[in-house]
Protein backbone atom coordinates (compact mmCIF):
# COMPACT_ATOMS: atom_id res chain seq x y z
CA UNK A 1 0.00 0.00 0.00
CA UNK A 2 1.20 3.43 -0.88
CA UNK A 3 -0.10 6.15 0.70
CA UNK A 4 -0.93 9.63 -1.29
CA UNK A 5 -1.22 13.09 -0.53
CA UNK A 6 -4.42 12.90 0.91
CA UNK A 7 -3.54 10.19 3.22
CA UNK A 8 -5.06 7.36 1.63
CA UNK A 9 -3.58 4.23 0.71
CA UNK A 10 -3.81 2.79 -1.92
CA UNK A 11 -3.10 -0.93 -3.32
CA UNK A 12 -0.92 0.35 -6.26
CA UNK A 13 -0.17 -3.59 -7.14
CA UNK A 14 -3.71 -4.32 -6.96
CA UNK A 15 -4.18 -1.24 -9.26
CA UNK A 16 -1.70 -2.29 -11.92
CA UNK A 17 -2.86 -6.21 -11.84
CA UNK A 18 -6.65 -4.91 -12.47
CA UNK A 19 -5.44 -2.25 -14.98
CA UNK A 20 -3.57 -4.77 -16.95
CA UNK A 21 -6.41 -7.99 -17.09
CA UNK A 22 -9.67 -5.32 -16.34
CA UNK A 23 -10.53 -6.45 -20.37
CA UNK A 24 -9.37 -10.10 -19.76
CA UNK A 25 -13.05 -11.06 -21.08
CA UNK A 26 -12.94 -8.90 -24.09
CA UNK A 27 -10.33 -11.98 -25.77
CA UNK A 28 -13.86 -13.57 -25.95
CA UNK A 29 -16.43 -10.81 -26.64
CA UNK A 30 -17.03 -7.31 -27.15
CA UNK A 31 -19.97 -6.26 -25.46
CA UNK A 32 -20.84 -5.08 -22.03
CA UNK A 33 -20.86 -8.70 -20.64
CA UNK A 34 -17.01 -8.77 -20.96
CA UNK A 35 -16.97 -7.83 -17.67
CA UNK A 36 -18.91 -11.02 -16.28
CA UNK A 37 -16.68 -13.17 -18.71
CA UNK A 38 -13.87 -12.14 -17.72
CA UNK A 39 -14.40 -12.39 -14.38
CA UNK A 40 -15.36 -15.83 -15.01
CA UNK A 41 -11.80 -16.19 -17.01
CA UNK A 42 -10.55 -15.25 -14.07
CA UNK A 43 -11.93 -17.16 -11.72
CA UNK A 44 -11.41 -20.24 -13.69
CA UNK A 45 -7.48 -19.65 -13.48
CA UNK A 46 -7.13 -18.93 -10.18
CA UNK A 47 -6.80 -15.19 -9.71
CA UNK A 48 -7.70 -13.40 -6.41
CA UNK A 49 -11.19 -12.26 -5.64
CA UNK A 50 -9.62 -8.70 -5.14
CA UNK A 51 -8.59 -8.78 -9.04
CA UNK A 52 -11.90 -10.86 -10.30
CA UNK A 53 -14.28 -8.23 -8.64
CA UNK A 54 -12.17 -4.94 -10.71
CA UNK A 55 -12.67 -6.94 -13.52
CA UNK A 56 -16.71 -7.90 -12.50
CA UNK A 57 -16.90 -3.81 -11.46
CA UNK A 58 -15.26 -1.74 -14.34
CA UNK A 59 -17.70 -1.43 -17.07
CA UNK A 60 -19.82 1.96 -17.28
CA UNK A 61 -18.71 3.62 -13.88
CA UNK A 62 -20.83 0.63 -12.41
CA UNK A 63 -23.60 -1.60 -13.36
CA UNK A 64 -26.80 -1.34 -11.24
CA UNK A 65 -29.10 -4.35 -9.74
CA UNK A 66 -31.64 -3.00 -12.37
CA UNK A 67 -29.51 -3.06 -15.38
CA UNK A 68 -27.79 -6.09 -14.51
CA UNK A 69 -31.03 -8.03 -14.10
CA UNK A 70 -31.84 -6.56 -17.32
CA UNK A 71 -28.62 -8.02 -18.60
CA UNK A 72 -29.19 -11.54 -17.32
CA UNK A 73 -26.18 -10.91 -15.57
CA UNK A 74 -26.44 -12.88 -12.14
CA UNK A 75 -27.54 -11.25 -9.14
CA UNK A 76 -24.29 -9.76 -7.62
CA UNK A 77 -22.41 -5.97 -6.77
CA UNK A 78 -21.35 -4.88 -9.99
CA UNK A 79 -20.56 -1.18 -9.13
CA UNK A 80 -17.12 -0.54 -8.03
CA UNK A 81 -16.40 -0.37 -4.06
CA UNK A 82 -13.26 0.45 -2.98
CA UNK A 83 -10.93 2.95 -4.13
CA UNK A 84 -8.92 0.27 -6.47
CA UNK A 85 -11.61 -0.90 -8.43
CA UNK A 86 -12.82 3.02 -8.48
CA UNK A 87 -9.83 3.96 -10.00
CA UNK A 88 -9.79 0.98 -11.95
CA UNK A 89 -13.53 2.19 -13.53
CA UNK A 90 -12.60 6.13 -13.57
CA UNK A 91 -9.51 5.31 -16.14
CA UNK A 92 -11.52 2.91 -18.25
CA UNK A 93 -13.40 6.05 -18.81
CA UNK A 94 -10.35 7.93 -19.71
CA UNK A 95 -9.87 5.92 -22.52
CA UNK A 96 -11.07 5.39 -26.17
CA UNK A 97 -9.63 3.79 -29.10
CA UNK A 98 -6.23 3.63 -27.44
CA UNK A 99 -6.16 7.30 -27.00
CA UNK A 100 -6.35 9.48 -23.55
CA UNK A 101 -10.00 11.60 -23.74
CA UNK A 102 -10.80 14.05 -21.06
CA UNK A 103 -13.82 12.76 -19.11
CA UNK A 104 -16.47 15.11 -20.17
CA UNK A 105 -16.13 13.72 -23.86
CA UNK A 106 -17.26 10.08 -22.11
CA UNK A 107 -19.78 11.79 -20.54
CA UNK A 108 -20.92 13.07 -23.53
CA UNK A 109 -21.32 10.34 -25.86
CA UNK A 110 -22.94 8.28 -23.18
CA UNK A 111 -25.74 11.67 -22.79
CA UNK A 112 -25.95 11.14 -26.99
CA UNK A 113 -26.52 7.41 -26.72
CA UNK A 114 -28.80 8.06 -24.37
CA UNK A 115 -27.32 6.33 -21.61
CA UNK A 116 -28.17 9.53 -19.09
CA UNK A 117 -27.82 7.05 -16.10
CA UNK A 118 -24.38 5.91 -17.13
CA UNK A 119 -22.86 9.13 -17.91
CA UNK A 120 -24.19 10.42 -14.20
CA UNK A 121 -22.01 7.87 -12.66
CA UNK A 122 -19.13 8.97 -14.80
CA UNK A 123 -19.43 12.50 -13.62
CA UNK A 124 -19.83 11.66 -9.94
CA UNK A 125 -16.91 9.13 -10.20
CA UNK A 126 -15.12 11.86 -12.04
CA UNK A 127 -16.04 13.91 -8.65
CA UNK A 128 -15.01 11.46 -6.38
CA UNK A 129 -11.49 10.20 -7.61
CA UNK A 130 -10.69 14.03 -8.37
CA UNK A 131 -11.41 15.05 -4.73
CA UNK A 132 -9.36 12.20 -3.75
CA UNK A 133 -6.93 12.15 -5.86
CA UNK A 134 -6.64 15.65 -7.58
CA UNK A 135 -6.58 16.10 -11.44
CA UNK A 136 -3.94 13.53 -12.37
CA UNK A 137 -2.39 13.62 -15.70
Amino acid sequence: MEPIQSGLKIDTQLVEAGALLHDLGRSKNHTVDHAIIGAQIAFSIGLPETVIRIIKRHVGAGITAEEAQWLGWPKDVYAPQTLEEKIVAYADKLIARSKRIPIQTEIERLKKENKKEAAERVRKLHEEITSLLGNLP
